[in-house]
């Protein structure tokens, strides 16, 4: 049976040229044939481009200073092309051509690579070449990819009609198959990257040494700016001596000493894998040959696949072999000395291996093809299941429900706390997974009403963020025997959810804080305080959900207060920050809005042990600029399913921001709270509250809040913000990523519009 593969594979891309060889050597070892059909678009390999414009006479202008080593890179390729794959004696120009052509296949295979990505090609659309669509064989598919989250508009069901006439389908990410199921109906298995397919042996006889390096050496193959893998690739130069080899992908530079590596071909990359001794990449194929040859390596991810794992390649193979942590820029991700359990890795690999040469075995002999049936479970039931490091708010909902205490709440290298279970105590009984807010959405909710609210005692209200409401609502819990749970500082500035009995001491739960606070046995006193007397609880949204999920519902002298949420900073940075605002002359007391200038000017106001006093505006303090970013924020934050007008409060608390100058001119000085009413219960306590008030559409709410509709964008520099932050000194870390920028840069930052400033930071980039 003779196969023609359709495949990216002519452009100059280790990666493309890679899989395309294994992809033909996989269908040859199972007993086929396999040819290139030799047609490519919008690939081109010539050292000089068309000028498109600066970048293009840029990238010209360093090829013409460095011609030979890239002269000596594409004949290479070209080479390898010639002595490793097996390419169709005549070249296609056209989709018309390949269909009027008499082709000498009996079966036509589309991938792996790139090839069902829309957005690649000239036009924007999908190229039926790589569906095989210009044939009336079978066609079968091995691991394509779509190369994006979801298919544009419009083009669903071109490619609905597309993936119907293939007989096997399979493809290489998590989300891929979830856009083949919501299309076709059918599931289609992920399936290994063809380069993982060959064994290591097979990769050493292809490769080649490279002549300016020897065995043992830091390999760096970024092929986009390093980013978070630049304190990686500076420590461990640091502390093994070894040199830097960069093999350019990118331009720049990644260590000043770097040795920089121009001309080699895909010989020569398999050879500098083989021989190095610490890998740092940012390439899904960089992260491959890590792998095959088994190098201890770090790799690093777009902050979009950070974001949404299940559509990054690169985490849906690391999750498979079970290295996850070699991912750089999140909360579990290993530390620089921890060693590789290579032997685990090699077990699933081999595994994966057989099940993806199962199924395309199935393929080409067009048999059906079932999955491997899972090994039988153990006896006992399996660990508990819980929201994963993306998703995780941190409730504490889970530790608090264990009946066993095997749950803790541990310090990721982010600075967050995170559920963490000891195997020992755990009896697998289920209760945190069924507590767990993250695997129990919250159900759609009628809107809330929505008022512009203060408090009418005017010292309260200056002493609160914005209109004091907090304080009225609490006073009126207190004032019937009753206790309010919100988040006060202790003398370590440690933020921690305490209980309040008395009016005199509310000062402490006033005001707001940002930073996450800790809940460490919190849930169990509610519980233990509802038995007898009126709860008023204040806290984040995800915080009040946990507290319903633990307490498995709403009790009637339970009320709850969520706040319009712009996310959760680190603890550990707030912690490390407020350390070194101490060492000056010991910190006493910080308020994180001081109304010294009024409302709209909230000032970071600083008390320290000798009775000074320092106070800036929020937002040109290093912490205030770097939140007002979101560059410290918890990752669930930034995928936050409570940002919407779906509240879990009975009521929720934030500032009316966006008021006319002409509406409540008055009370705009010293604040106006927006309160949102959700619950009936909220209701009848909302109109015994002695408040000054006013209805508003619940549409002004979100215009003014719109952490209400969407949440906060992830910053493109987070994960290298936070490898940083988990390898160096923190006043390095600070020095580095909050600092703020040059008086001209800030002053441009209030001129241009948010649409320039987006086209600005995706040109740098």
């Amino acid at each position: 049976m003779k196969t023609g593969l359709v495949t990216f594979y002519h452009i100059h891309h280790y990666g493309a040229a890679l899989q395309a060889a294994a992809t033909q050597r996989a269908v040859e070892s199972l007993g086929g044939s396999c040819e290139i059909i030799d047609y490519y678009v919008n690939q081109n390999n010539d050292l000089f481009r068309a000028p498109t414009g600066l970048g293009s006479a840029a990238a010209d202008a360093h090829t013409a200073l460095h011609y030979k080593p890239l002269k000596t890179r594409y004949e290479r390729f070209e080479d390898f092309s010639r002595r490793q794959l097996h390419i169709s004696p005549h070249r296609f120009e056209s989709f018309a051509e390949l269909r009027s052509a008499e082709l000498p296949y009996d079966l036509i295979l589309s991938g792996s690579d790139q090839i069902w990505n829309p957005t690649i090609f000239p036009d924007g659309h999908f190229d039926p070449v790589f569906f095989g669509a210009f044939s009336d064989r079978r066609k079968i598919a091995y691991a394509p990819s779509f190369g994006v989250p979801r298919i544009p508009d419009g083009m669903e069901e071109e490619l609905r009609r597309y993936l119907a006439r293939f007989s096997h389908l399979s493809v290489r990410e998590s989300q891929g198959a979830v856009i083949v199921r919501e299309l076709t109906g059918r599931d289609a298995p992920v399936v290994l990257d063809p380069t993982l397919l060959p064994s290591r042996e097979d990769w050493a006889q292809m490769a080649s040494s490279h002549a300016c390096t020897g065995k043992g050496y830091i390999l760096c193959y970024c092929i986009s700016a390093p980013g978070p893998l630049e304190p990686y690739i500076r420590r461990l130069a640091e502390e093994t001596g070894l040199p830097v080899v960069q093999l350019c992908g990118t331009r720049r530079k990644v260590h000043p000493k770097a040795r920089c590596v121009l001309d080699a071909g895909p010989a020569e990359f398999l050879g500098l894998f083989r021989d190095a001794s610490f890998v740092c990449t940012n390439s899904f194929h960089g992260t491959v040959f890590s792998v095959q040859f088994q190098k201890p390596f770090f790799t690093a991810v777009s902050p979009r696949e950070l974001a949404a794992p299940e559509t990054s390649r690169t985490f849906s193979l690391l999750s498979r072999l079970g290295l996850a942590e070699r991912i750089v820029g999140k909360g579990d991700a290993a530390d620089l000395k921890t060693p590789v359990d290579w032997a685990a890795a090699e077990r699933r690999l081999l595994a994966a291996r057989r099940s993806s040469l199962r199924y395309l075995e199935a393929a080409l002999r067009n048999e059906e093809y079932r999955e491997e049936s899972p090994a039988p479970p153990p006896a006992e039931a399996p660990s508990p299941v819980l929201a994963d490091q993306t998703h995780c708010t941190g409730c504490t909902a889970c530790a608090a429900v264990c009946p066993k205490d095997a749950i803790s709440m541990a310090r990721d290298r982010e600075g967050f706390s995170r559920p963490a279970v000891d195997p020992e105590k755990c009896v697998r009984c289920g209760r945190c997974t069924a507590v767990c807010p993250i695997l129990h959405p919250l159900e759609q909710k009628p809107l809330p009403a929505a008022f512009a609210a203060w408090n009418r005692d005017d010292a309260i209200r200056r002493d609160s963020t914005s209109g004091g409401v907090f304080t009225a609502l609490a006073e009126f819990i207190l004032e019937s025997g009753g206790v309010v749970f919100g988040a006060a500082f202790d003398s370590r500035q440690h933020l921690r959810h305490t209980a309040c009995f008395c009016k005199e001491d509310l000062w402490r739960l006033r005001g707001a804080k940002y930073v996450q606070s800790d809940l460490a046995g919190t849930f169990r006193t509610v519980k233990a305080c509802l038995e007898s007397r009126q709860v008023l609880f204040s806290g984040t949204p995800c915080q009040v959900d946990g507290l319903y999920r633990y307490l498995g519902g709403r009790p009637e002298n339970l009320t709850t207060c969520d706040l319009v949420c712009h996310g959760v900073p680190s603890p550990g940075v707030w912690e490390d920050t407020a350390r070194l605002l101490a060492k000056r002359k010991g910190l006493q007391a910080v308020r994180f809005r001081n109304k010294v200038t009024g409302w709209k000017d909230s000032h970071f106001t600083a008390v320290y042990d000798d009775g000074s006093v320092t106070s800036a505006p929020l937002f040109r303090t290093e912490y205030g600029h770097a939140f007002g970013r979101a560059l410290f924020l918890r990752p669930s934050c930034y995928r936050c399913p409570y940002a919407s007008m779906t509240r879990p409060g009975d009521f929720t608390l934030g500032d009316f921001w966006g008021l006319n100058p002409d509406e409540l001119p008055e009370q705009q000085r010293w604040g106006v709270s927006l309160l949102l009413v959700n619950t009936a219960h909220g209701s009848h306590i909302f109109d015994q509250l002695p408040l000054g008030r006013q209805a508003f559409p619940v549409e002004r709410a979100i215009a003014g809040n719109p952490r209400l509709a969407s949440p906060t964008a992830c910053p493109p520099d987070r994960a290298a913000f936070f490898a940083a932050y988990a390898l160096e000194p923190f006043d390095a870390v600070r020095r580095r990523f909050l600092t703020l920028p040059p008086l001209p840069v800030r002053a441009a930052g209030k001129l241009l519009s948010p649409e320039i400033k987006a086209k600005i930071r995706k040109k740098l980039g």
